[in-house]
């Protein structure tokens, strides 16, 4: 009996072992999962990691705050503009619904700012004044082959009379002469008068017709509207002398895909009043555009698609903060849009290369340095994976006076797969400047982030492998390059994903805020639609977890170029740099504002008095962060100083 209740015994303990094995075994993995991600948690946050990796958090802000924001600029007074517009939405569009919000990272408060036009994909950057000038954004959001039912296009509108201009409303019918197909003006249009041209007597010789673009769209939809070659246009409705000298010219007027169409207007923010300020509109149309500042103050406004979805042929325009108007320039260069174009020591420009998007592949696409004065582009050798750099983040390396650049990544044109791992750097101190290859990237990389840090290194981020992250290819990793010794580390992971419209700024802390991300999709399948990112993240770089950071208080709110200005100082013995940050503008892997410049000093006691630097293309007008560096590499809070 005792040995069949012990053979009982013995089964039951045996059925019971397998089934914990077979639940062990089928909840392995979730337990392993957990079990990791919990040690993964525990190991990031211990002192030791932080002060060797640093640490990112996520902001998430309360439902009603929450927007796509597209754009972020770094205002004097410590907070931060985002910017969506519509934010990539087409409802939002259609609503008018155009969202901006001001963040104070410090204070923790979040304010609605109201939004005069869709300010999605405008171009921007830091005023003399302080203020943000943006400029540009969307009229017509783009419709894709096989959406679009209505064939359209461009139409060229001539006025050959040189004593009237001639204005076309929105409805405008335009009927071609051969085709007899009817077709609408999408937008009201102002053609000027005819240019009279006089011989070399100053007697009369001939007119000159004035033309402008328009966009559009066939009165009725389907097919058999569309039209494959070029024809002349009646304006329905103009008789007599106006109808001979006014007409239309278009080639074909199809039912194509639509690119987005861009807006002349512009606008100043006030970060004082909080509030934006209505200037003068451009005189092109821009969607993606890049907005560089000149030596005198002013601002150079280059590409974008225009109001008809084209790439602007060349017309470049300058903005006077002093008159609040724009002109054009004497200068005709095209390039793709957002074309990542600085001011140089020497009053010339730098392009390196990178790029946004949209234009064709083979114009202005390769590197070198405009001489805007005399329209010379002198090409810049050494470019590896140069057809690779649309969608690559480009950066001034600190400090500024070196004039060295990083070229981080890119993508192929489009919507292309392809992507680079490379990090190419130039000197463009060298009497012939090249570039080389810096280290290299694990992962070929789309718009990866770059924010260049007081300690004299950058940080690089986020990005994805492959178009708009498809096929779930989001980088999460992050980099530190030393700018001195040419070294490049692997930091602590961010926990969010950053790919399309995303971007970061350095803030007066020293730590790095990170926002947006637009994926196309939201698996490795591309089958679900991607939700854009509303998220916040923020980086605290390991100079931030050492035991004491160098102090700096007091002194001037303004220092003229050449000048001196003095400051307190708790730790002035172990000062060892210091350095005037330009505070960031930053969209689509393009922030031009972005720069570190050595400034001299000299440390007496608990004073520190430093020196700004007499070249006004190094140091431009405008509002500057002031940090100290101490010998462990850990940087002060910024004070905000004025260059006036």
């Amino acid at each position: 009996m005792k040995d069949r209740a012990g053979h009982r015994r013995a089964r039951r303990l045996a059925i019971g072992s397998a089934v914990v094995l077979a639940l062990a075994g089928m909840n392995g993995p979730w337990l392993y999962r957990v079990g990791t991600e919990k040690y993964h948690e525990y190991k990031i946050n211990r002192p030791e990691y932080k002060a060797e990796n640093g640490h990112w958090q996520v902001v998430e802000f309360p439902e009603e705050y929450r927007q796509n924001t597209i754009h972020a600029a770094l205002l004097h007074t410590g907070k931060i503009l985002l910017i969506a517009g519509s934010g990539n939405d087409q409802d939002n569009f259609d609503a008018k619904k155009f969202d901006t919000r001001i963040w104070d990272p410090v204070e923790q408060t979040i304010k609605k700012v109201p939004t005069p036009s869709d300010l999605f994909c405008t171009g921007h950057t830091q005023l003399p004044n302080g203020n943000l000038l943006i400029a540009g954004g969307t009229r017509r959001y783009e419709k894709l082959k096989g959406d679009v039912t209505k064939a359209g296009g461009l139409m060229i509108i001539h006025n050959e009379n040189p004593d009237k201009e001639m204005r076309l409303r929105a409805g405008t019918e335009f009927v071609g002469k051969k085709n007899g197909k009817t077709f609408v003006l999408k937008d009201s249009v102002t053609v000027k008068p005819a240019k009279k041209l006089l011989d070399a007597d100053g007697d009369f010789l001939k007119t000159k017709a004035s033309v402008e673009r328009a966009y559009v769209e066939a009165e009725k939809r389907g097919t058999k509207y569309e039209t494959g070659t070029e024809d002349n246009y009646r304006i329905v409705g103009l008789t007599g002398k106006d109808a001979r000298n006014t007409y239309g010219i278009a080639q074909k007027l199809a039912l194509d895909k639509k690119d987005f169409q861009g807006i002349k207007d512009a606008y100043e923010f006030d970060p004082v009043a909080e509030k934006y300020i209505k200037v003068d509109p451009m005189n092109e149309a821009r969607w993606y555009p890049t907005l560089t500042t000149l030596t005198d103050g002013s601002v150079l406004s280059l590409s974008g698609l225009d109001d008809i979805g084209q790439l602007v042929p060349g017309k470049n325009e300058v903005y006077d903060p002093e008159t609040r108007k724009w002109t054009y320039t004497k200068e005709v260069r095209q390039f793709p849009t957002y074309p990542a174009i600085s001011l140089m020591q020497n009053g010339k420009l730098f392009y390196s290369g990178a790029n946004a998007g949209y234009g064709p592949d083979d114009v202005g696409r390769d590197p070198g340095v405009w001489d805007l004065k005399t329209n010379k582009f002198t090409k810049v050798p050494g470019m590896s994976d140069s057809t690779l750099l649309e969608t690559a983040g480009t950066v001034l390396l600190p400090p500024a006076q070196d004039e060295k650049y990083m070229v981080v990544g890119g993508g192929g044109v489009g919507e292309s797969a392809r992507s680079s791992r490379k990090t190419r750097l130039i000197d463009l101190l060298e009497d012939s400047p090249r570039f080389v290859d810096g280290p290299e990237l694990e992962k070929g990389t789309r718009y990866p982030q770059a924010s260049i840090l007081p300690d004299d290194t950058v940080l690089i981020s986020g990005g994805s492998e492959d178009y708009r992250g498809r096929g779930d290819s989001n980088i999460l990793q992050a980099r530190l390059y030393d700018a001195k010794t040419g070294e490049m580390r692997r930091v602590a992971d961010p926990l969010v994903g950053r790919n399309y419209h995303s971007g970061s700024l350095l803030l007066p802390d020293g730590r790095v805020v990170f926002f947006g991300s637009d994926s196309l999709y939201a698996d490795k399948g591309n089958t679900k639609p991607g939700e854009f990112e509303q998220r916040i993240e923020i980086y605290t770089p390991p100079y931030l977890y050492q035991d004491a950071r160098p102090s700096l208080s007091g002194g001037p709110k303004t220092v003229k170029r050449g000048g001196t200005a003095t400051f307190s100082t708790k730790h002035g013995a172990s000062v060892k740099s210091a350095r005037l940050i330009r505070p960031s503008a930053s969209t689509h892997v393009t922030d031009v504002d972005q720069k570190s410049i050595e400034v001299d000093f000299k440390v007496s006691g608990d004073r520190i008095t430093v020196t700004v630097p007499k070249n006004r293309n190094l140091v431009q007008s405008g509002w500057y962060m002031l940090f100290v560096t101490d010998d462990q590499g850990t940087p002060s809070k910024a004070q905000w100083v004025e260059v006036p």
